[in-house]
C-alpha cells in the first residue's frame, strides 16, 4: 500500500526575490523516512515563472512529474489561484512606458500535493476541496482536511475500490488497477493520436525506442503531461529509462541541450528558445506537427509490421475510412468512446511488441541461479533466427537501455506474469495465422483492449462521487476573497502522529504474490525468415557439403578437390554452413581429430569460407559452432611432436575481435555447465525430457527459500567456481584465436580490433589491407621482441577487459578475479612460445595446399636468373581462357614465374579443380617486354593477394600476375630489377644471343700495351691494314674472344675490358671494336662476297667481283668498294652497286646531300624491262633546293652547293642512261611518241591502272573539274583525260597525270611531252614542298605521305591493346574490330599505305621506268617498300633462300636499325619499340594470304621470324648495321668457332636445320608460275588480321622455340605412368583453341601422312627418309606419271602441285582448265581429290577384305563422250566390278556384273583415247549387253587387270 499523499504545501511569490516562488508552509515539516521532500518544487508550480498580473485569473490545475535520484517518479499536483496585493508601484507613473499602473495586482499562490501515485482526478478534487473550504468559508477547519489527506493510505493494485473522505462532507472513490505492471492511461493515448495523427505518433514511438530526443510543445500544461504519459503507455512492455520531464520550467531550459535522450514537455511560450536545437524532434501538440531535423534518422518499424500497424490504427481511429467508398455504407460506424479507443490503440502496440519479441525467452542465457538469477540476452542469435539481422530498428531497440531493463525485469524465470507474458508465449500461433487478415487481428485487438480496460476499471462505476466546488457567487465576488490562511502546523502534526500510531497496531496486510514459472512460448527454430530464403535446392547443396567432408576424411583427395568449388559456393548459404559444423562435429573424437596436411588444408579452407560470410555478430551461431572445432582439428606433420591446430589458420576474421561474440559464447557455455550442475542433482543425469535451463532455474528459485543456509551457500559457491573455470577456459581460447602464428608480425588487424571495443564495427576491408601492409619481412631489424610483446600486450588487454566484464556481471568473487588477472599474461606468453615453435616448423615445411611448382623446360644455354616465385596468373581481357566462351576456365591459374636469361615463363595449373590436371604455360622472350606496370589485385580465391605486375610483350602476349602472399614484397622488387637489367642490357653483348652457353668465366689475357690506345689510332690502323689486305687479296682477321659475364650469379653485365679499351670519345653504346681482321685461312674478299648482297647482285647481273678491280666497260653498273671501310656511310654495306660511269670520288661528294649519307644505290633490276630499283634516304633540306634548281639558271660563281647538285644530276642521269629504253631513244627524249620497244600488249592494257594507283598513293581528293591541283598532287582525270583519247600512246605517261608543277600553274610542257619519265623518285611530301621541277628533266618526283616512326609506335601500342587487352572492355561499343580500326594498323599508318606504294612501284618498274625510293632516313619505310617491291616482282624472293637473301640484303646490310627500333639496350630504351620489320612481315603475310601458291614458305615461317626478330635468341637481328656487326666480330663467323653445337647463332641456320627435320616451314601448296608478278589488292577490306597477333597456346607456350616442344614430349614419355585408377580412357580428345597447339593436335593431311610414314618406317626398322625427299618423289612421280592425265583431266592434286593457272582465279579456290583438248570446262573444287598420291602410297594401305583388286582405269564413255578416269573395284565376294568417280567417292557410279562378262581381250586405242600411252595398256571387256573399252596406266597394269578379272570368271 502507499500513501495517497505524502506531502502538502502551499507556495507563494517571494516578495523580496526577483520573480521567485517560496514555500510558505509544508506538512509534514520533517520528511518521511521513505520519501524525502522533492527539491525545486517552486519552479514546477509556475513553470513560466512567478509573475504578478493585473487581472485575476481563474484557478488552474495540472500535474507535473518529478523523478528523484532513485528514478522514482513523484507526481506533483499543482492548484494555483490568485490573491490580490496592493501594487507598491501604483503611485509612481512609469515614465518609460507612460502606462498608468493599476492600483491592485494579483499574485499567484499554489497548493501542491506530492504523491507516488498517479490519480489526477482525485488530486484535482482534493485540492479543489481545500480551496473551496477556504473560499466559501465552510465550517470545516482546513487542518482537519489536510490531516485526513496526509494520512489516507490506499493499496497500489489489486483492483479494489477505496472510498475516501477528507471530512468536509465529501466522498470520493479511488479505483486501483488490477495489475500494477500495466500502465494506466485513462484516455491520454487516444488524445495523443487525435492531436498528432497516426504517422506522427508512430514516428515518435520509433524515436523514443531508438533513443532520440523528443520535445513536446503545448500551451496547456496538463496536455503536456497527458501526451508524455500516452507515449510511455504505448511503449509498454518497455519502460522509458532516460530523462522524463513532462513539464519543464522555463528556468531550466538549458536541460534541453543535454547529450542524453529525453522526453520533455515545454510550454509553447518558449517555442523560440527551442528553435536552435539541432538534434531534437519537436512535436507540437496544438498544431499537430512533428518536426524532425535533417541530421536525425529515425529507423522505421520493419515491414510488413509498419503497414499492418498503420492499417489497424486507422481502423480504430477512423473506422469510416474503410467503407468510405462503399455504395451502401452501414448506417453508422462510430469510433469507440475515447476511453475504449485508448485501450484499443494500446492493444495494437501490445500486439506489435508480441510480434517483435516473439521467442525472446529462447535467447536468454541464465548464468547464475543463486543467490539471484543473473540473465543475459543473446542478441545475435535472436536476430539470426528471426532473419532480421539487416533490420536497423530492431537492432537499435535490442541495444537500447529500455530493452536491458526489459530483460532484467522479465528475464527471471520464476515471477508473477502479466498480459504481455501470456501474449508473447501463448498467442504466437494465433498471431501468425491471423497476421494477414486485418479483421481477425482486429477481433484479437478488441479482446486485448477489453483486458486493458478491465485492468483500469474492473467494476462498473456505482459509487457516487460527491465533491464540493466553489459556489458561483464566491467566484464572482472574488474581490472580497479571504487570502489563504497560515495553518496550524501543530494540529496537522497531531493528526499525522495519531494516524501513524493507529497503523502500527493494525495487523500487516499480506498480499499473496502469485509467482509462477514464466512460459517460454514456441521455439524460434521453426520461424522461417520472412523473405523465404529457404532455397529449394538447398538439400542438394547440403549433400555436396556432406560428401565433400566424407571424401576428405576418407582421404579421397581428388574427389574432394573436384567438389571444393561447389562446396565453397554452397557455403554462402546458412543451411550449408550449419550443416558443415554438424558434419565436422561428427568427425571429432575425444575433442581431437588429427589430419594430414592436405585434409587439414581443405578443412581450414572450408572453415575460412564459412567464417568469411559471417558478420561480426555471428547471428546464425556459426562462429559459435566452429569455436570448439578450431581447437579440435590439428595436423602433426610438423616434426618433433609439434602440432598445428586449425585456429592458427582461421584468425583473419573480424568475428574474433568482437567482444559481444565472446560474451555470448561465454554465457552460453556457462549456462550449459550450470544446467548440467543441477540436472545431476535432480535425477542422477537421466532426464526424461530436455529441460531448458530457464525451467530448471525457475524450479531452483521456487525451492530456494526451503533450503537450509548451508545448502544455499554450497550452491552459490558451486556456481561461482563454475563461472570461474569457464573464464580461465575462455582466456585460453581467446589467446588461441587472437595471437597470430608469427607473433613477430604485428598485425594491424588485431591491434585495431583489440585496441578498443568500439572499433569492432570498422570495415573488414580496411583492416585486412592494413594487416597485409603491416606484414613486413624485415625481421632482422632488432625490434622483434618489442613487436611480439606488443602483440601480447594488446591481446592481454583485450582478454582482461573481457574477463572484467563477464566476471562482474556473473558475480565472480574478487579473489578469483585477481587470480585471473595474474594468470592471463602467463597464458598468453605460454601460447606465444608454442606458436613460435609451430611457426618455425611450418616455415620449414613447403606451404601446404598450394599446387607443386612446375619447372619449365629450358633451352640449351638458357639459365634461370631467379627461381620460381609463386604467383597467380589472372585473366586479362581475352575471354577464351576464362571459360566465358565455352570450354574450361583455364585462368586464373596458380603457379610460378621464372626469369631466365632468355625468357619470362609462367607455368602452373588452373585454380578450377575440374581442369586442375592441365598445365598452363605463358612465356615470352625478356627482350620483347614493352611495358611493365604495377597493379594491385584481389583474387576471387580465399587468399588475399597483395600486389601484382602486368607485363606486356611485343610478341602479343600479356601476363597479369599477382604475387602470392608467400612472396616477400622486396623479392618482387628484386624480380623487377633483374627483369629490367635483362631487358635493357648496358650493351648489345649483354643480350641472350651473346651470353648464351657461356658457363663459368672465360679468362681473357689483358694486353697491357693496348690499354690506352685511342679509337682514332685504332681506326687508322684498321684502315691501313684493310688497304694492305685488299692489296694482298685477302682479309686477315684475329680471333674474336667472346666477352665474359662477371659474377653470373649476381647478374652484373660488366664486360672484361677487351683487348682495346674504349676511349673517352665513344658513346656508351658502341663497345670495343674487336679486331675485324682474321689472319688464318686464305680467304680473299670471299668473306665479303659471300655476304648476301653480292650473291644477289651476281644473280641479277648487276656486276661481279670476279675481276673486281678491273671494270668491264660494257656493264652499265659496277660493284663499288668505296664504302669497304664504311667511311662513306656507316649504315650501308661495304659493297654497293653504282653506275659504271660514276667514279668513287663523286660518291664521296654526293652522299652529303642525303640524310645519314645514304645516297642512291641500285638494289634490284627488272630482268625483263631492265628498269632498276634504287634506294636512298631523303635529301637534306639544302639538297632539296639544289636538286630542283633549274640547271640553266645563270650562276656567276659555281658554289659548293651548286657543284654538288650538278654531281647529283649527273648521277641520276647516269642511272637513266643505263636503261636500255633510254639508250634506244637518246636524242628523242622530248618527242611525244615514245613507246618502249619491248612493251608487250598486255602491259599497254594495264597502263591506266598506274594513274589510279598514283592517285591513291598520293591521296588525291576529288578536285574541282578543270582546275589543276597544287603542289605536286595529280590533277583530276577530267582535266587531262582528253589527251589520252587523241593519242593512245601519249596516255602512257601515267594516264591522267599532269606534269607536276610545284607552283600549281598549268604546265606548258603538257602537250609537248605527255610521256612516262625514265626515273620516278618516290619522295616524302613534307620534304618536297617548294621545290620546282624542270619539265625537260627525265625524272619525276612522286610526293607521298609516309607515316613517321612515332605514328607506327602509337599504332602498334593500340594494336596490342586491341589484340591482347589487359581487361575486358568497360565500354560495350569498343568491340575488338572497333579498337582494331582505332589502332589504324591496317589503314593509313601501316599495311594499306605501304602495300599501295609498293604495288605502284612494281607497276612502274614493269612498264620500264626506274624508281628511286627516297623516304625518311632510308632505313624504315624505304626498306619496307624496296623489299616488298622485290618480293612482288621476283619469284626468287618467294623461296626460302630468296627470302633470306632479301632480308639479309635489304634489312641487315642496308642498316635497318634493329637494335634501336627494338629498344634492345639501355641507350635505346627511351626511344621505345617500333615494329617496322613486323609491319613488313605483316605485309608479306597479306600477300601470302592472297597468293597462297606463290610462296615456298608457310605462314608459320613468317610468324617464326616475327617472334624471333624481337626475341634476341639469335644474333641475326641484333645491332644496327654491318659496320657494327663487323666491329663486334659477329658478321663473319667461322664454322669451327661455335662453342657448343646446339647453340645456333643465326636464325637462318636454325631454320635450315629445322626445315630438314620437319615440314613446319614448308608450304605444300607451293607451285609457282614463271616470272609471275604479284599485284595484291591493298584495300582494307582485303586485308586480314594476322593470326600471329591473336593466337596463343597455353598448353606449351609459344611454339617458336622448337627444341622445347620436342623436349616436353620427350619428358612426357619418360615420366612413368601412374597406376591408372580412373577407369577406361576415352579415345576422344577435346581440342581447346587457346590451350592446345592446333597444328599439332589437328595437323593437315599431308603433314599427317608424312608423320605416319615416318613412324611406320621406324616400326619396320627402315632408315627413315627425309620428309623433303618423300615429298619431292611424290611430286615428280605425279608430274611425269602418265602425261595422259593432264591432257584429259588435270587432277586437283596436280593442280595443287604444278599448274599455271592465273592466281587471281586460284585464290578463289576455283580451278579453270585451260587445256585445248576437250571442250568441257571442269570446275573442280575438291582439294581432297588426291588419288594420284593415294595410288603411289597405295602399298601403305592394306586392302579391305571385300575388295580384292582396285585401281584407276580410263573408261571410254558412251557415244561421243570422252574417256574418263575412274576408280575401279573388283569385288570377288559380290562378283562385281564397280566403278567410282574417285577413290574417296562413296557413291558407286556403275556396276558391271561379272556373271554377264563373256570375255576379256587386249584392245586398241580408239578416237579421243589418252595420248602418250603404249598400245598394250588398252583392253576390252565384253558383256552380253555391250563392250567396255578400258585403258590402264601401262601394259603391266593392264595385264594385271585382265588376269584378275579372268581369275574371278574362272572361280565362278
Amino acid at each position: 500500500c502507499a500513501r495517497l499523499c505524502f506531502c502538502f504545501s502551499s507556495l507563494g511569490k517571494d516578495t523580496q526575490g526577483e520573480g521567485q516562488g517560496r514555500i510558505l508552509q509544508r506538512f509534514p515539516e520533517k520528511d518521511w523516512e521513505d520519501s524525502p521532500f522533492p527539491q525545486g518544487i517552486e519552479l514546477f508550480c509556475q513553470p513560466s515563472g512567478w509573475q504578478l498580473v493585473p487581472e485575476r485569473q481563474p484557478p488552474s490545475f495540472f500535474v507535473a512529474v518529478l523523478t528523484d535520484i532513485n528514478s522514482e517518479r513523484h507526481y506533483c499536483a499543482c492548484f494555483t489561484f490568485w490573491e490580490d496585493l496592493d501594487n507598491p508601484q501604483a503611485d509612481e507613473v512609469d515614465e518609460e512606458l507612460s502606462v498608468v499602473q493599476p492600483a491592485k495586482v494579483f499574485a499567484p499562490k499554489s497548493l501542491v500535493l506530492v504523491s507516488r501515485l498517479d490519480y489526477t482526478e482525485v488530486y484535482r478534487n482534493c485540492l479543489g476541496l481545500i480551496y473551496t473550504v477556504n473560499v466559501d468559508g465552510l465550517t470545516v477547519p482546513l487542518e482537519t482536511v489536510i490531516g485526513n489527506l496526509l494520512t489516507c493510505i490506499i493499496p497500489i493494485d489489486g483492483g479494489s475500490q477505496r472510498t475516501i473522505t477528507l471530512g468536509a462532507g465529501d466522498r470520493q472513490v479511488i479505483q486501483t488497477p488490477i495489475n500494477d505492471s500495466l500502465p494506466v492511461s485513462g484516455s491520454s493515448v487516444a488524445q495523443l493520436f487525435r492531436q498528432l495523427g497516426i504517422v506522427n505518433v508512430l514516428c515518435l514511438f520509433c524515436a523514443a525506442l531508438t533513443e532520440h530526443k523528443i520535445l513536446f510543445l503545448s500551451s496547456s500544461y496538463q496536455r503536456l503531461t497527458d501526451a508524455c504519459r500516452g507515449l510511455l503507455a504505448i511503449m509498454f512492455p518497455l519502460k522509458y529509462s532516460f530523462t522524463y520531464v513532462p513539464i519543464l520550467p522555463g528556468k531550466l531550459l538549458e536541460v534541453l541541450s543535454t547529450p542524453t535522450p529525453f522526453i520533455i514537455g515545454v510550454n509553447s511560450f518558449f517555442r523560440s528558445e527551442t528553435q536552435e536545437l539541432l538534434d531534437v524532434i519537436i512535436a507540437d501538440l496544438d498544431g499537430g506537427t512533428v518536426t524532425i531535423p535533417e541530421c536525425v534518422h529515425i529507423s522505421p518499424l520493419p515491414e510488413p509490421l509498419l503497414q499492418q500497424t498503420q492499417t489497424l490504427l486507422s481502423m480504430i481511429l477512423d473506422p469510416e475510412l474503410e467503407i468510405a467508398d462503399h455504395a451502401f455504407p452501414p448506417q453508422s460506424v462510430q469510433p469507440s468512446a475515447l476511453k475504449i479507443q485508448d485501450k484499443e490503440i494500446r492493444a495494437v502496440f501490445l500486439w506489435l511488441f508480441a510480434r517483435l519479441f516473439q521467442g525472446y525467452r529462447w535467447c536468454l542465457h541464465i548464468i547464475r541461479i543463486h543467490p539471484e538469477p543473473v540473465i543475459r540476452f543473446h542478441k545475435a542469435a535472436f536476430l539470426g533466427q528471426r532473419a532480421l539481422t539487416e533490420d536497423d530498428f530492431l537492432m537499435k531497440v535490442l541495444d537500447g537501455m529500455a530493452f536491458a531493463g526489459f530483460v532484467s525485469e522479465r528475464g527471471p524465470p520464476y515471477r508473477a506474469t502479466d498480459l504481455f507474458d501470456d501474449l508473447v508465449a501463448n498467442e504466437v500461433e494465433r498471431i501468425r495465422q491471423e497476421e494477414s487478415y486485418p479483421h481477425k487481428v482486429m477481433n484479437h485487438i478488441k479482446e486485448l483492449a477489453e483486458q486493458l480496460f478491465k485492468n483500469e476499471n474492473p467494476y462498473p462505476a456505482v459509487a457516487m462521487h460527491k465533491v464540493q466546488r466553489p459556489s458561483e457567487n464566491s467566484q464572482s465576488t472574488a474581490q472580497s476573497q479571504t487570502p489563504f490562511p497560515d495553518l496550524d502546523d501543530v494540529a496537522v502534526q497531531l493528526f499525522i502522529d495519531h494516524a501513524a500510531a493507529k497503523l502500527k497496531t493494525a495487523p500487516p496486510v499480506v498480499k499473496a504474490e502469485l509467482k509462477a514459472m514464466v512460459p517460454s512460448g514456441p521455439l524460434l527454430g521453426d520461424i522461417v525468415d520472412r523473405n523465404g530464403s529457404m532455397i529449394a535446392n538447398s538439400a542438394r547443396r547440403l549433400e555436396v557439403v556432406r560428401n565433400c567432408i566424407t571424401y576428405i576424411f576418407e582421404n579421397k583427395m581428388l574427389e574432394a578437390k573436384k567438389l571444393m568449388p561447389a562446396v565453397l559456393r554452397a557455403l554462402k548459404g546458412r543451411a550449408a554452413r550449419i550443416c558443415l559444423t554438424q558434419e565436422l562435429n561428427q568427425h571429432v573424437l575425444q575433442n581431437r581429430a588429427v589430419l594430414d596436411d592436405q585434409q587439414f588444408d581443405y578443412i581450414v579452407r572450408m572453415m575460412n569460407c564459412t567464417l568469411q560470410d559471417c558478420s561480426h555478430m555471428d547471428e546464425h551461431g556459426i562462429g559459435a559452432a566452429l569455436l570448439p572445432l578450431v581447437t579440435a582439428f590439428s595436423f602433426t606433420k610438423l616434426g618433433a611432436g609439434i602440432t598445428q591446430f586449425a585456429y592458427s589458420c582461421v584468425q583473419e576474421h573480424m568475428l574474433w575481435t568482437n567482444m559481444q561474440f565472446w560474451e555470448a559464447m561465454f554465457y552460453s557455455d556457462v549456462q550449459n555447465h550450470i544446467r548440467a550442475l543441477y540436472l545431476e542433482t535432480e535425477d542422477g543425469g537421466h532426464s526424461r525430457r530436455e529441460i531448458s535451463a530457464l525451467e530448471l532455474a525457475s524450479e531452483q528459485n521456487r525451492l530456494w527459500p526451503t533450503l537450509s543456509k548451508e545448502m544455499q551457500a554450497e550452491r552459490v559457491q558451486k556456481e561461482e567456481s563454475t563461472v570461474f573455470s569457464q573464464a580461465i577456459h575462455y582466456a585460453n581460447r581467446m589467446s588461441y584465436l587472437l595471437l597470430p602464428l608469427d607473433t613477430s608480425k604485428n598485425r594491424l588487424l588485431r591491434s585495431t580490433g583489440l585496441g578498443d571495443v568500439e572499433s569492432v564495427s570498422n570495415s573488414y576491408v580496411t583492416n585486412s589491407i592494413a594487416g597485409s601492409m603491416a606484414e613486413s619481412y624485415d625481421t632482422e631489424s632488432g625490434f622483434e621482441d618489442a613487436e611480439s610483446s606488443d602483440v601480447a600486450n594488446s591481446v592481454v588487454r583485450f582478454i582482461n577487459r573481457f574477463v572484467d566484464k563477464v566476471c562482474n556481471e556473473s558475480g565472480v568473487t574478487n579473489e578469483h578475479l585477481k587470480a585471473l588477472h595474474t594468470m592471463i599474461p602467463d597464458i598468453v606468453q605460454m601460447h606465444i612460445e608454442t606458436l613460435d615453435a609451430v611457426h618455425r616448423e611450418s616455415k620449414r615445411l613447403p606451404p601446404i595446399q598450394k599446387p607443386k611448382l612446375l619447372r619449365p623446360t629450358l633451352l640449351a644455354g638458357e639459365e634461370l636468373v631467379m627461381d620460381g616465385m609463386r604467383v597467380h596468373l589472372i585473366p586479362d581481357g581475352r575471354e577464351e581462357a576464362t571459360g566465358q566462351m565455352g570450354g574450361p576456365p583455364l585462368l586464373p591459374a596458380e603457379g610460378a614465374i621464372f626469369l631466365t636469361t632468355y625468357r619470362l615463363i609462367f607455368k602452373g595449373t588452373p585454380t578450377d579443380p575440374l581442369v586442375g590436371e592441365q598445365v598452363v604455360t605463358r612465356s615470352f622472350p625478356i627482350a620483347s617486354l614493352t611495358k611493365e606496370k604495377r597493379i594491385s589485385v584481389t583474387l576471387p580465391m580465399d587468399q588475399f593477394v597483395q600486389e601484382g605486375l602486368q607485363l606486356r610483350s611485343c610478341t602479343f602476349q600479356l601476363m597479369k600476375i599477382a604475387f602470392d602472399e608467400e612472396v616477400a614484397s622486396d623479392l618482387a622488387e628484386v624480380f623487377r630489377k633483374h627483369m629490367h637489367k635483362l631487358r635493357y642490357p648496358q650493351h648489345v653483348q649483354g643480350t641472350f644471343a651473346f651470353t648464351v652457353g657461356q658457363c663459368g668465366k672465360i679468362m681473357v689475357e689483358h694486353k697491357t700495351k693496348d690499354k690506352n690506345q685511342s679509337l682514332k689510332t685504332l681506326s687508322k690502323n684498321l684502315v691501313k691494314s684493310a688497304k694492305r689486305t685488299i692489296g694482298r687479296q685477302y682479309v686477315t682477321r684475329k680471333k674474336y674472344v667472346p666477352p665474359t659475364w662477371e659474377n653470373r650469379s649476381s647478374l652484373q653485365s660488366e664486360f672484361d675490358e677487351d683487348e682495346i679499351s674504349v676511349s673517352e670519345e665513344v658513346d656508351q653504346t658502341t663497345l670495343t671494336l674487336s679486331s675485324t681482321i682474321r689472319s688464318s685461312d686464305r680467304q680473299t674478299m670471299s668473306n665479303v662476297v659471300e655476304r648476301a648482297c653480292c650473291r644477289d647482285y651476281q644473280r641479277l647481273g648487276l656486276g661481279t667481283l670476279s675481276n673486281s678491280l678491273t671494270r668491264s666497260k660494257n656493264e652499265p653498273f659496277r660493284i663499288s668498294t668505296a664504302n669497304r671501310m664504311y667511311t662513306i656511310c656507316r649504315s650501308y654495306p661495304g659493297l654497293l652497286i653504282v653506275p659504271q660511269s660514276i667514279p668513287d670520288t663523286t660518291i664521296h661528294r654526293i652522299c652529303r646531300c642525303y640524310r645519314q649519307n645514304r645516297f642512291p644505290v641500285v638494289c634490284w633490276r627488272n630482268s625483263r624491262t631492265k628498269a632498276v630499283l634504287l634506294r636512298s634516304a631523303g635529301l637534306h633540306a639544302k639538297g632539296v633546293v639544289g636538286f630542283f634548281k633549274s640547271p640553266n639558271a645563270p650562276t656567276a660563281v659555281p658554289s659548293q652547293a651548286d657543284s654538288t647538285s650538278l654531281e647529283q644530276e649527273k648521277y641520276l642521269q647516269a642511272i637513266i642512261s643505263s636503261m636500255p629504253s633510254y639508250s634506244e631513244n637518246t636524242g628523242r627524249n622530248t618527242l611525244s611518241g615514245f613507246t618502249s620497244t619491248h612493251m608487250n600488249t598486255s602491259d599497254k592494257l594495264r597502263q591506266p591502272k598506274i594513274g589510279a594507283l598514283m592517285k591513291q598513293v598520293m591521296g588525291a581528293k576529288e578536285d574541282v573539274p578543270g582546275t589543276f591541283s597544287r603542289g605536286g598532287k595529280w590533277g583530276s582525270i577530267r582535266g587531262s583525260g582528253r589527251l589520252s583519247a587523241y593519242n593512245p600512246d601519249v596516255g602512257t605517261r601515267l594516264a591522267g597525270k599532269e606534269s607536276p608543277q610545284p607552283n600549281g600553274g598549268p604546265s606548258e610542257a603538257l602537250f609537248l611531252r605527255q610521256q612516262k619519265a625514265y626515273l620516278y623518285i618516290i619522295g616524302d611530301k613534307a620534304q618536297l614542298k617548294g621545290g620546282k621541277q624542270d619539265s625537260f628533266q627525265q625524272w619525276e618526283v612522286v610526293p607521298i605521305e609516309v607515316c613517321d616512326v612515332r605514328q607506327v609506335k602509337n599504332s602498334f601500342k593500340k594494336l596490342m591493346k586491341a589484340c591482347v587487352p589487359s581487361s575486358p572492355p568497360s565500354d560495350p561499343n569498343m568491340s575488338f574490330l572497333r579498337s582494331l580500326e582505332d589502332s589504324e594498323w591496317m589503314a593509313l599508318v601501316s599495311l594499306h599505305r605501304v602495300l599501295q606504294v609498293s604495288v605502284l612501284v612494281v607497276e612502274l618498274l614493269n612498264t620500264g621506268s626506274s624508281v628511286m625510293v627516297s623516304l625518311e632516313d632510308g632505313w624504315d619505310v624505304t626498306t619496307q617498300v624496296v623489299s616488298l617491291v622485290q618480293l612482288l616482282s621476283d619469284p626468287y624472293y618467294r623461296t626460302f633462300d630468296g627470302f633470306r637473301l632479301l632480308v639479309e640484303k635489304e634489312w641487315l646490310s642496308f642498316g635497318h636499325r634493329f637494335s634501336h627500333r627494338g629498344a634492345q639496350t639501355l641507350a635505346s630504351q627511351s626511344s621505345g619499340f617500333t615494329p617496322v620489320f613486323l609491319q613488313f612481315l605483316d605485309c608479306v603475310h597479306q600477300i601470302h594470304h592472297q597468293f597462297p601458291m606463290e610462296f615456298e614458305f608457310s605462314q608459320y615461317y613468317l610468324k617464326f621470324l616475327a617472334y624471333h626478330y624481337v626475341s634476341n635468341r639469335f644474333r641475326t637481328f641484333l645491332l644496327d648495321s654491318d659496320y657494327e656487326r663487323i666491329e663486334l666480330g659477329v658478321l663473319y663467323e667461322e664454322k669451327g668457332e661455335r662453342k657448343s653445337p646446339q647453340v645456333c647463332k643465326s636464325v637462318w641456320d636454325y631454320i635450315d636445320r629445322l626445315n630438314k627435320k620437319t615440314p613446319i616451314f614448308y608450304n605444300y601448296m607451293y607451285s609457282p608460275e614463271d616470272d609471275e608478278v604479284l599485284r595484291p589488292y591493298t584495300f582494307i577490306s582485303n586485308l586480314k588480321v594476322w593470326d600471329f597477333y591473336m593466337e596463343e597456346t597455353l598448353s606449351e607456350g609459344p611454339s617458336y622455340d622448337w627444341e622445347l616442344r620436342s623436349r616436353q614430349e620427350h619428358m612426357a614419355e619418360e615420366t612413368p605412368e601412374k597406376p591408372d585408377t580412373s577407369g577406361p580412357k576415352s579415345q576422344r580428345r577435346i581440342v581447346w583453341p587457346c590451350y592446345d597447339n592446333l597444328s599439332k593436335a589437328v595437323p593437315d593431311a599431308i603433314t599427317k601422312l608424312l608423320q605416319d610414314l615416318q613412324s611406320l618406317e621406324a616400326e619396320l626398322g627402315q632408315t627413315s627418309e627425309k620428309w623433303k625427299d618423300t615429298w619431292d618423289k611424290i611430286k615428280t612421280t605425279q608430274r611425269i606419271e602418265p602425261k595422259l592425265e593432264s591432257k584429259v583431266r588435270p587432277s586437283s592434286f596436280s593442280l595443287l602441285m604444278s599448274s599455271n593457272l592465273s592466281h587471281q582465279r586460284r585464290s578463289q579456290g576455283v580451278y579453270l582448265q585451260e587445256s585445248g583438248v576437250g571442250s568441257s570446262i571442269n570446275l573442280s573444287t575438291e582439294s581432297e581429290n588426291r588419288w594420284v598420291e593415294m595410288a603411289n602410297v597405295n602399298n601403305l594401305f592394306l586392302p579391305c577384305p571385300n575388295r580384292s583388286f582396285e585401281g584407276i582405269l580410263f573408261k571410254k564413255g558412251a557415244l561421243l563422250k570422252p574417256w574418263k578416269p575412274r576408280w575401279f573395284v573388283l569385288d570377288k565376294t559380290k562378283h562385281q566390278l564397280r566403278y567410282y568417280e574417285s577413290r574417296q567417292d562413296k557413291e558407286c557410279k556403275g556396276v558391271i556384273d561379272l556373271a554377264e562378262v563373256e570375255s576379256v581381250t587386249p584392245g586398241t586405242p580408239t578416237m579421243g583415247a589418252p595420248k602418250n600411252i603404249e598400245e598394250k595398256a588398252f583392253f576390252d571387256l565384253k558383256t552380253t549387253k555391250r563392250v567396255y573399252n578400258f585403258c590402264a596406266q601401262d601394259s603391266l597394269n593392264a595385264q594385271l587387270w585382265m588376269d584378275s578379272v579372268q581369275s574371278c570368271l574362272s572361280d565362278a
